[in-house]
């Protein structure tokens, strides 16, 4: 039995570019509708940083999957904690809370099935059990994003 080992991600000219044809599309507003621009502020310069992501919906829940890994997106997440999404003219504050394990495994079973471009990153497969991609949660961080209060709380 041949053992299959998921794929590292690799940055490479065509996903550069790649990765900028679909910035624009979503800017625009005319990409898939589960496409926006997060924007996030750098853990180190302080600087944002813009890059194209599915919203993945599941459960009533939006959700960010980091489906190739802990990226410098990631990192910055875990800083941060919040972000801004955008798709065409409409933009809105955001908060990252990344989930354990147990609650991004369903996520990422679905996420998988909606994305195939990505399954060659994961170790579990579709059809596998949800355990598998509990397993896989270390190496796909999962977000929970819900929106940001931008008027304050009560007694703000």
């Amino acid at each position: 039995m041949i053992d299959l080992v998921a794929k590292t991600y690799r940055q490479h000219l065509v996903r550069r570019v790649g990765n900028v044809v679909i910035s624009r599309a979503v800017a625009l507003g005319i990409a898939p509708s589960y496409y926006v621009l997060l924007t996030i502020r750098g853990r180190r310069s302080g600087a944002e940083r813009t890059i194209p992501i599915r919203l993945m919906s599941h459960d009533g829940q939006e959700w960010l999957v980091a489906p190739y890994g802990v990226r410098d997106w990631v990192h910055n997440a875990r800083a941060a904690g919040s972000a801004v999404l955008r798709r065409g003219r409409r933009s809105r504050q955001v908060v990252l809370n990344e989930v354990s394990a147990a609650v991004a495994a369903p996520v990422l079973a679905a996420y998988v099935r909606k994305e195939p471009v990505t399954r060659p990153f994961f170790d579990a497969r579709v059809g596998d059990p949800v355990s598998a991609f509990e397993a896989e949660a270390g190496r796909h961080p999962v977000f929970a994003v819900t929106n940001a209060q931008v008027n304050g709380g009560p007694g703000a």
